[in-house]
């Protein structure tokens, strides 16, 4: 078989054998300039920005920057927990009995002194009869005596009997008062009548809960806080406390423990909350913000922030002779209106827009970027 060569063929191959000498490093010429040539000195160096003009002079990779100022940032320590009433308080019954009468309900308000159970008196009635019958012969027999002791008729000893006698009547009858008084239960503090409660028709023994008081005046929100905030609360600072119904009631830090949760590593706090008259139910949960005083802090924009390869977060910033620097910072907070960072100085100037183009050390023009900054100190 005939292979015959066409001319389409020798050009392929003359247009191949072209661009291989081109590659092997022959140098075309165009237009009688070495191409060669000419892109070598428009290409410049690994690790720089600079490139020639016209005059041959060094032209700076051009970077927006803005020169960082501190501003006033107010802080604040957050916590969750829920309210409290001052306290929770029992009021219990001091004999045993069956209950006769209970006078107030659940959600009823009671003053302290007031007459909230009554306990059926049984036999104290009787009993009080007797040691008033007892105390009075006791006391007849005491002046009897008295009077013959004057006249000679009766000893010293049968005196001191005698006034043993009364005093002892005296105690017996006094007792039974107070055991009568006793089946009169009366609030020993003011507050809000709440669970539990006894029912007329139970037995109370000593000490029995006739009914319970929350008093939720003043009442406090109390929480946790972190082994970080400790050290930045102080009592008497003021607080704004959220309810989880939506009510803001200012508060003012009343009390912190000295010690840590060994479970949880947190220290208690108490806020009393300044209701003025509102009603806030005991055990409702709340969040709490309390301020602390203001310090000066850098804030930026998140667009600034770089990674560099070790994947440490940080900005680049442009020093007195124009070099690129990176600097890694911290990160302290984070708001709507930028990042508040830690780690760099007022007055430093912050690369904001071409920081991905250059490296550490490298020569740039530095041009100030007000808009930036104007939308950051917004």
């Amino acid at each position: 078989m005939t292979f015959t060569i066409k001319g389409s063929h020798l050009l392929a191959i003359a247009i191949m054998a072209v661009i291989g000498y081109w590659m092997f490093g022959a140098e075309i010429k165009i237009g009688g300039q070495n191409n060669a040539t000419e892109t070598a000195q428009a290409t410049p160096s690994h690790g720089s920005s600079e490139t020639q003009d016209s005059n041959g002079e060094a032209q700076r990779f051009k970077v927006s920057v803005v020169e960082i100022q501190s501003v006033e940032r107010e802080q604040t320590v957050n916590l969750r927990g829920r309210t409290k009433a001052e306290a929770v308080i029992p009021v219990r019954a001091e004999t045993a009995g069956v209950l006769e009468k209970r006078l107030v309900k659940r959600g009823d308000w009671v003053n302290s002194g007031d007459l909230v159970c009554v306990i059926d008196q049984g036999a104290r009635n009787a009993s009080l009869a007797s040691a008033k019958a007892l105390f009075e012969q006791a006391k007849g027999e005491f002046e009897s005596n008295k009077q013959l002791q004057e006249k000679g008729f009766v000893t010293d000893t049968t005196m001191r009997q005698a006034r043993f006698n009364l005093n002892s009547a005296r105690a017996q009858l006094r007792q039974a008062e107070i055991e009568l008084s006793w089946t009169e239960v009366r609030a020993n503090a003011s507050g809000v009548v709440q669970d539990p409660i006894a029912e007329v028709g139970d037995v109370l023994t000593v000490g029995g809960t006739c009914i319970t008081l929350v008093d939720s005046d003043p009442m406090y929100f109390t929480g946790q806080l972190s082994e970080r905030s400790i050290n930045d609360v102080k009592v008497g600072m003021k607080a704004d406390v959220q309810l989880v119904t939506g009510e803001h009631i200012e508060g003012t830090v009343n009390y912190l423990a000295p010690s840590a949760d060994p479970q949880t590593r947190t220290f208690a706090a108490e806020i009393r909350l300044d209701t003025k008259g509102q009603t806030v139910r005991d055990g409702l949960t709340a969040s709490a913000k309390i301020k602390l005083p203001p310090e000066d802090a850098i804030r930026i924009s998140p667009s600034w922030l770089t990674l560099e390869d070790s994947g440490q977060i940080g900005v680049k910033i442009v020093d007195e002779e124009s070099r690129v620097k990176f600097m890694p910072v911290t990160i302290v907070s984070q708001t709507n209106r930028g990042f508040w960072i830690a780690g760099i100085e007022a007055g430093t100037r912050i690369i904001t827009l071409g920081q991905e183009y250059v490296i550490d050390g490298e020569l740039v023009k530095a041009v100030p970027a007000e808009i930036q900054k104007a939308e950051v100190d917004q």
